[in-house]
């Protein structure tokens, strides 16, 4: 029914998640409607993107430099190091504005049912980082699931003989919430109420 053209752009809006056919139709003309220039900087801006995003070589959150800025910071304190299951939790905790550690992000979560081990996440990448830095505490801000427990357990059984202090996020965060969807005043009164991993 469409040019080939714009039922591909259709198509590629579909990809996203939570886009349907109808909402990719809008977003389609949407751009189609648009001046040249901003069709341009809109088509750059992906195509930069995925050229030159990557992990930080430090904490594994998502930079367009080797290193990324808030590793590189003076400002941060160096002494607290929050564990994230992937780098949009970093930008959550950072529109906060009022965690001023250090962050260090897996590639996801424990999950022996979907067949999602230790080694598959990166443990031995935070493993190196903990032996190469000096953390006074550690706080496991992990989404509130069964894969989050087995994630911050497992961790806590590794780092048992050192003299860390290991906390995690207070129970403000719902069970089974999705990290994205948790709003800022109860993902900051989470972060702030903190309890120690026992």
């Amino acid at each position: 029914m469409y040019p080939n053209s714009l039922q591909e752009l259709i198509q590629s809006f579909k990809y996203l998640p939570g886009i349907g056919e109808k909402t990719a139709e809008r977003l389609a003309f949407a751009v189609l409607e648009m001046d040249e220039e901003k069709a341009e900087f809109f088509s750059e801006s992906i195509i930069h993107m995925k050229e030159n995003i990557h992990f930080c070589e430090i904490c594994n959150t998502l930079t367009d430099d080797k290193i990324c800025s808030i590793c590189s910071s003076d400002d941060r304190v160096s002494k607290v190091l929050c564990i994230v299951e992937d780098a949009k939790s970093v930008f959550l905790f950072e529109k906060l504005g009022t965690y001023k550690g250090k962050y260090h992000v897996l590639n996801g979560l424990i999950s022996p049912l979907d067949g999602v081990n230790p080694e598959d996440i990166g443990i031995n990448k935070l493993l190196e980082r903990l032996n190469n830095e000096c953390f006074d505490e550690i706080i496991f801000a992990f989404r509130p699931s069964i894969e989050g427990e087995t994630t911050a357990l497992y961790i806590k059984q590794i780092l048992s003989g050192l003299n860390i202090k290991i906390t995690k996020l207070a129970s403000g965060v719902p069970i089974g919430a999705d990290m994205e969807y948790i709003d800022a005043l109860t993902l900051e009164c989470a972060l702030n109420d903190r309890k120690e991993v026992t």
